[in-house]
């Protein structure tokens, strides 16, 4: 990984839970009342947000008794919106010591914290045993990372044998590298996109079997025609984490991440693997 100071100072402002605050007051909602519909635009901060981790989820087979992990948890939405759709934990970790600490509040502020716990660390050394996991997600977050493989083969550590695999990244397309800043990185500096190829060879060279890989720029494309025309017929755009997040940065890593999009700078794909037997 870059320097992790740098990526985390992409993130983190100080005062994240009182701007969630604020912009939930502008939607008519209080946050000591907040739902997970409610927080749903804010709360899943990775391309398409919450539909996303639904198209994610739709993946899955997921008992009340397995232990999932979410590597790059950010501020929780997809670790709650998994514990109460299925029933099961879900253990996050995050490198941003600010997104954990609103993720904690807002798992405890509706009721998850017997199902959700997050913790900051590196997931290129996690906190966790081997074989701890029935499976596994990560949404928008290698793009930071340098060293797949040291990635891909720390979750296939704490995997359990056979267990699944999620990812839903942004690969390096054909058309160039994107402009920055990004939602995922200010400069070139932190920002390290593998192609499919690349993506692919890595996972399977760490003990992955891939079943299924999609291309979701079409999704992608349509979701942001979608938000564009809620924006443009007076309503608020459907994803709203990135302007959240980012504040004043946020049109112009938007803009940048939609041209990335349109010019196949980015691609967007989702992977699903299983942990082969060590």
């Amino acid at each position: 990984m870059s320097d992790t100071r740098t990526i985390t100072d992409h993130y983190s402002s100080g005062d994240l839970l009182a701007r969630l605050e604020a912009r939930l007051r502008e939607d008519g909602f209080d946050l000591s009342q907040a739902t997970a519909e409610t927080l749903a635009p804010y709360d899943h901060f990775h391309g398409r947000g919450l539909e996303a981790t639904e198209d994610m989820a739709a993946l899955l087979q997921v008992a009340e008794t397995d232990h999932i992990l979410d590597v790059g948890s950010g501020l929780g939405g997809p670790a709650r919106y998994l514990a109460q759709r299925f029933g099961c934990r879900v253990s996050g970790i995050d490198l941003t010591a600010e997104f954990c600490d609103v993720a904690r509040h807002l798992t405890a502020l509706l009721g998850f914290e017997e199902r959700v716990s997050v913790r900051q660390g590196d997931a290129l050394a996690m906190p966790y045993g081997d074989a701890t996991f029935d499976g596994a997600y990560s949404m928008n977050v290698s793009m930071n990372i340098a060293d797949k493989r040291a990635l891909y083969r720390e979750i296939r550590r704490v995997l359990r044998p056979g267990a699944w695999l999620v990812l839903s990244e942004a690969a390096q397309g054909p058309g160039g590298a994107p402009d920055y800043p990004t939602p995922w990185a200010r400069t070139a500096a932190s920002s390290f996109l593998a192609t499919e190829a690349e993506t692919r060879a890595s996972l399977e060279a760490c003990g992955f079997t891939i079943e299924s890989l999609r291309d979701t720029t079409e999704a992608a494309l349509a979701y942001g025609a979608r938000s564009r025309a809620l924006v443009e017929a007076g309503g608020k755009p459907l994803h709203r984490a990135v302007s959240l997040i980012h504040g004043a940065l946020a049109e112009q890593a938007a803009a940048n991440s939609a041209r990335a999009l349109k010019e196949h700078r980015a691609v967007p794909i989702e992977l699903f693997c299983r942990a082969e037997p060590s």
